[in-house]
């Protein structure tokens, strides 16, 4: 063991990354594999949003920012939040990062010390647990299942407190169950933060693409809420601006005022000509964002109805672009069903247990190929139906 591995902390530990190594190996080796496990949506950032940026750096517009963010698009964050869900948040209360990550990594250290305990959803995205334990806190999970369609249930919520619990993160919509917790049980959750004197960190960055019977929620329009949520969103998923790495964080500006030098000491600032680009994304027209929701939208009902004749079960997705899907019914646990349905179909997809699901038995389908593609995915699958399926 080298002298400067035997020196890294604790936080820096090693995760086990060997089933999604092995896959993209295999993957690498086969031809003509569609892939419907990405997180990264397929369509192009618009092009009226392209431009702002080539406009921002012909005019040299690529120094440093206020590390809050430029004051044009934190007024125009402001204005998006107040119209879209009604959440009231001056200029000054909104830091603009460098994607919603570092909004998450920015709110944990802020927030958490050691042995704090954090409420975390199961399944979820596993990036909140890396913030998590890097900051000193503990994560508990709060299952939340198929017959509930993958809701956060206040019950669960109010069942995992204990007298360490500091923060619930609330992601709504989901990833990767694509779940949209109804409003009804937001007011509750609400409830309890107030009576149990927790923080809740609100994850909003599907809250754009949401699918028709589902309703969302900011938590921090709810009475007595605003002083204890932290709403946190960005551009890459709704705008489909995954690599240019705008997010926000908005909050009271007592707390704002305290997280601009913490935040400037993890980038400085998001980069000048994306600020640009998602100044443009938010005052520009909104036509794209419409087609992309509708394109999700029906890829979404193909999905279903394929995977209704493949005999597997799943929570309804309300928003995001994913269908969290229980492949029991093929008679194999869900890794061995993802490399099985990569070896014989040329499918790649990605099982729960990448998402903190510990039963084996779910997988994520992302809604992020052309509905063509994602046709003859299905055709695939069915033609190797016999050799997938065991017992």
């Amino acid at each position: 063991m080298s002298r400067l591995l035997k020196a890294l902390s604790d936080r820096a530990h090693e995760e086990d990354v060997s089933f999604r190594t092995r896959m993209l190996e295999l993957a690498a080796t086969l031809p003509d594999v569609i892939a419907l496990g990405r997180g990264d949506p397929d369509f192009h950032t618009p092009a009226h949003i392209v431009d702002a940026a080539k406009k921002a750096i012909d005019a040299n517009e690529h120094h440093y920012t206020h590390p809050a963010g430029l004051p044009k698009l934190r007024e125009a964050i402001s204005a998006s939040l107040k119209g879209e869900y009604g959440l009231d948040y001056a200029s000054d209360e909104i830091i603009v990062t460098a994607g919603t990550q570092e909004a998450v990594m920015l709110c944990m250290l802020a927030l958490i010390e050691k042995g704090d305990e954090v409420l975390l959803p199961a399944p979820r995205f596993t990036s909140y647990d890396t913030a998590v334990t890097m900051c000193g806190g503990v994560v508990v999970e709060v299952p939340t299942r198929e017959d509930d369609d993958y809701a956060l249930v206040p019950a669960e919520v109010e069942a995992q407190i204990t007298p360490r619990t500091k923060v619930l993160v609330l992601i709504t919509p989901n990833n990767p169950t694509g779940a949209v917790t109804p409003p009804d049980m937001v007011r509750e959750i609400a409830r309890i933060a107030i009576a149990r004197d927790i923080i809740v960190m609100s994850d909003e960055i599907y809250a754009k693409i949401i699918f028709d019977g589902s309703e969302h929620l900011s938590i921090a329009t709810l009475p007595g809420m605003r002083d204890r949520t932290i709403t946190l969103n960005g551009f890459s998923k709704s705008y489909a601006m995954t690599g240019w790495r705008v997010g926000y964080v908005a909050a009271p500006r007592d707390v704002v005022r305290r997280l601009v030098e913490p935040r400037h000491t993890l980038s400085i600032n998001a980069a000048t000509p994306s600020q640009f680009a998602a100044l443009a994304a938010l005052t520009g027209p909104q036509e794209p964002v419409d087609a992309m929701v509708k394109a999700y939208a029906e890829r979404r009902t193909f999905m279903m109805q394929a995977l209704d004749r493949l005999g597997f079960t799943y929570g309804h997705p309300g928003g995001a672009f994913y269908v969290y899907t229980n492949v029991s019914a093929s008679g194999r646990s869900a890794p061995d069903f993802c490399e099985m349905l990569l070896r014989e179909a040329r499918v790649l997809v990605f099982p729960g247990t990448m998402f903190a699901d510990p039963e084996g038995k779910h997988i994520r389908i992302s809604l992020l190929q052309p509905l063509a593609r994602m046709e003859e995915a299905v055709r695939r699958i069915e033609a190797v139906k016999d050799r997938l399926f065991v017992g």
